[in-house]
């Protein structure tokens, strides 16, 4: 009894010392990690861009380009392939996903088939599971048309190989910006993910990934001034395309290219010896320098065009042969732009549009802040959670306490050694976990204390304790552990982050209840030897309470119901303040770079920029404003465009120190993933509970839990605070503390029905209230008090998100008791199912006993 085999003792202490170990790099300078022996580890968890500062982008492949790049690649071989086998046709065109020509000679129509053929043919999609798609399908019309269409999968495939191209592409330029650690993930079917931590300039790194770059050479058209093609018809093979310069200068140029920027090996910023002026020198591969010897020496004397992106960036004349395989490009570039310039032409042009549709800057000055607001509100709410149980627990709370010291060095050698991200809410997480870390350790102790009074030995009240409490501990965090994983799964960015840390310190803390404070306390029994409980402990006023709760239930029930009834019709009438996260639009934190921030002039000057509704407010001290602009009607684009304009009137004054802007496709996405989480979560928690309990059980808890959550989003809607992605957070963490409760006062009913099978039921509910009540109160209270911190210390940043977890923690406590104990009432939960399982168990022993 109360025996730790050495093996155990060893794995205990080793696992905190390796914890410890890993961990300390974390409270290390990168220059004093240096000095370290090299057999020390040296690394770090990796800081958020909330915390570090840098960009997050989402890129999204216009599917349409490469619908229109496929359609017009499909026309030009219908076309070619019909001219070599010499087959006359007319009224070839494509729109949409469609192709069609008509074969003049309707002798031919079989052999146009046939020549079209090819075209068909299914292509290898590779990979390790093979296969192929077909990319265009063929059906023969009326009066000796052929129609051709592109085919879904076909498109999917080609959208799927451009987004691969283009990561690599994306990766070469953000390469060549010198960016340290940048993370290139892809997300879904087309988007694409730059995350790149501590730069500095936002807005050049978009410049550099929404720009295809596709630079060709072609001649310029001088068959006819350009005036008379714009006003009235260009020749078939020739375009307009107009210049870089302001105003813009149009050319004709011919369509066909004589070389493109496929055949440059190399592109460096430079400057013009002559001019002094920035330039950037380019230079062929073989085959592509030799096309371009030829090309001009055939065209000595006729200007030719530097197309990027269909727009000219210079026209010079050819002077002489080029025959070298390396020039020149000039256009009035600053050296930025000649670099800028020179990064593209190297990584390679993009296979279609990215269009930005999700940003996220923070600048590094709001990322130190971001720091130091966790790192006190997590100092502060540890240092009341250890006064909290030192005051109730005495020598048990200096056990928990310890504890809960080794659980905040293993989460942090955890985060360490995964790799993961540490974000502003995943500290929230961390804190969080603080607070409820100390649950296990109240209902072991509780239990200890339970099986002290009825007149057990301080040794058996120990063990029995232990044990009796695991069942309980484990049902209670598997429920927030659900929550918790379908964050993870449904949740991005800090949302995933806050994910990571709480499943995290869910796991430590069983470790940490069950093996770290059961041994401390066998060496503390062999120790003192002990007859009876230490006085330390304080919570015995909870003792012999008989408090009626269900005698309250009917008006407690009716008020919830009320509550819950208002919250929906002002959930649907007033409304909340949804975030951009869910309806689009721009958030702008600036601080003013002297004295206080100008609210009124801001919102004068921003108001003249036809952006739509435009707010601005005082966002914690004087000197900081945070702007709202509400989505644009253009899309994506637009949503770029307006944060251009805010930048242009306002950055000569004030310093950019945080940016988000949502566009509606991912605040679609996002909307939809949020209410699947909810609904994920409930189900899954459901099917869990209605496992390990009856159904009545598991009904009472998604009631109780439905009515946390409909009272968390009227709390939104009466106090107007921003409803975001990390209140959905708050809303799934609520779900799991929620059910944590719940399950501990389920637990006990349900060992109640076993022991009192003629109590009524209403009595036996309170009965098992008020034996669980100091647990509740106690957990409770430490996780509000390191709420709480975090609520004052946290920062603005996470303010709607605390707030949100506060009143979750009071109304889980309320409808743990008011709501789950009288549904268990109303659908006649009997403890005739419970005789039943003890007559099969005793048929069991008798039969056994018999054999």
């Amino acid at each position: 009894m109360l025996h730790t085999s050495r093996w155990k003792t060893a794995f205990i202490w080793l696992t905190v010392l390796v914890s410890v170990l890993v961990a300390i790099p974390n409270v290390f300078s990168d220059e004093t990690l240096k000095s370290f022996p090299s057999w020390l580890p040296t690394n770090k968890v990796t800081l958020g861009l909330d915390l570090q500062g840098g960009s997050h982008i989402m890129l999204k492949l216009e599917r349409a380009d490469i619908v229109k790049e496929r359609l017009e690649t499909i026309v030009g071989d219908v076309r070619t392939q019909l001219r070599d086998a010499n087959i006359r046709y007319t009224g070839l065109s494509g729109v949409g996903q469609q192709i069609q020509v008509k074969i003049t000679d309707a002798d031919k129509l079989a052999a146009a088939e046939e020549a079209l053929r090819s075209l068909t043919t299914p292509v290898s999609v590779g990979g390790l599971t093979g296969g192929s798609v077909t990319e265009v399908t063929m059906e023969r019309g009326e009066d000796g048309v052929l129609r051709l269409a592109l085919t879904d999968p076909g498109i999917d495939y080609r959208v799927s190989s451009a987004l691969t191209q283009s990561m690599e592409v994306v990766r070469r330029r953000v390469d060549e910006l010198g960016t340290t650690e940048p993370l290139i993930q892809r997300q879904g079917e087309d988007r694409i993910i730059v995350q790149v931590p501590g730069l500095t300039d936002p807005q050049r790194l978009k410049a550099l990934l929404n720009q295809t770059a596709k630079l060709s050479f072609r001649m310029v058209d001088t068959s006819m001034p350009v005036t008379e093609a714009i006003n009235t018809r260009p020749p078939a093979q020739s375009e307009v395309l107009y210049s870089t310069d302001d105003p813009a200068v149009p050319y004709l140029v011919e369509k066909r290219a004589l070389i493109s920027g496929e055949n440059l090996v190399d592109a460096q910023a430079s400057f013009d010896q002559r001019s002094n002026e920035p330039v950037v020198s380019f230079r062929f591969d073989s085959r592509g320098a030799q096309r371009f010897a030829q090309a001009t020496q055939q065209n000595v004397g006729r200007p030719f065009a530097i197309i990027l992106d269909d727009q000219v960036i210079s026209a010079p004349v050819i002077r002489e042969p080029i025959l070298g395989g390396s020039g020149q490009i000039s256009g009035n570039f600053s050296v930025e732009g000649a670099n800028d310039l020179a990064v593209l032409l190297r990584a390679g042009a993009l296979p279609a549009t990215l269009t930005v549709v999700e940003e996220r800057t923070v600048g590094p000055g709001l990322g130190q802040d971001s720091i130091n607001a966790g790192v006190t509100a997590s100092i502060l709410g540890a240092l009341a959670v250890v006064a909290y149980m030192m005051i109730f627990y005495g020598t048990f709370g200096l056990m928990a306490n310890i504890a809960l010291a080794a659980n905040i060095v293993m989460i942090m050698a955890a985060l360490t050694l995964i790799g993961s991200t540490l974000t502003l809410p995943g500290i929230a997480g961390i804190v969080l976990t603080m607070g409820m870390a100390v649950d296990s350790n109240v209902l072991i102790y509780e239990r200890i204390r339970e099986e002290a009074r009825n007149g057990r030995s301080l040794i058996q009240s120990i063990d029995i304790g232990f044990k009796k409490a695991f069942a309980t501990i484990v049902d209670a965090n598997l429920t927030t552990l659900i929550a918790a994983v379908v964050l993870f799964f449904l949740g991005s960015g800090p949302v995933r982050g806050f994910a990571v840390t709480l499943s995290i310190g869910i796991v430590t803390t069983v470790f940490t209840a069950f093996t770290m404070t059961f041994w401390l306390m066998a060496r503390w029994y062999r120790w003192k030897r002990p007859k009876i409980i230490p006085k330390s402990i304080r919570t015995g006023f909870f003792d012999n309470r008989n408090i009626r709760f269900m005698a309250m239930r009917k008006i407690n029930f009716a008020a919830a119901m009320v509550i819950s009834i208002a919250s929906v019709i002002g959930f649907f009438t007033v409304g909340m303040n949804l975030g951009i996260d869910f309806k689009g639009g721009s958030i702008i934190e600036v601080k003013v770079r002297q004295g206080e921030a100008d609210l009124s002039d801001i919102r004068e000057r921003l108001s003249q920029l036809n952006l739509g509704e435009v707010q601005a407010q005082g966002f914690g001290d004087a000197s900081s404003a945070l702007i709202r602009l509400q989505a644009q009607d253009g899309g994506e684009n637009a949503e770029q465009s307006a944060l251009a304009k805010v930048r242009g009137e306002l950055e000569a004054q004030y310093d950019f120190r945080r940016v988000e802007v949502v566009g509606p496709s991912v605040s679609n996405d996002l909307t939809y993933t949020a209410t699947l989480g909810v609904a994920v979560a409930l189900l899954g928690i459901l099917i869990y509970i209605w496992f390990r309990f009856e159904w009545q059980f598991a009904l009472g808890a998604i009631i109780a839990t439905l009515h946390d959550v409909i009272f968390t989003l009227g709390l939104f809607v009466l106090t107007g605070f921003e409803f975001n992605l990390t209140s959905i957070a708050a809303i799934l963490t609520i779900i799991g503390y929620s059910l944590n409760d719940t399950v501990v006062v389920y637990d006990r009913m349900r060992e109640n029905l076993r022991r009192y099978k003629k109590m009524p039921l209403d009595v036996l509910i309170d009965e098992s209230i008020n034996q669980t009540l100091s647990r509740t109160v106690l957990t409770a209270g430490s996780t509000f008090l390191a709420l709480l911190a975090l609520y004052v210390f946290g920062g603005e940043v996470i303010r709607s998100f605390t707030f949100a977890m506060l009143a979750g923690v009071v109304i889980g406590t309320f409808s743990s008791i008011y709501i789950a104990g009288p549904v268990l009432i109303a659908f006649k939960l009997r403890p005739e199912s419970f005789q039943k399982d003890d007559e099969k168990e005793a048929d069991k022993a008798a039969a056994k006993a018999g054999a």
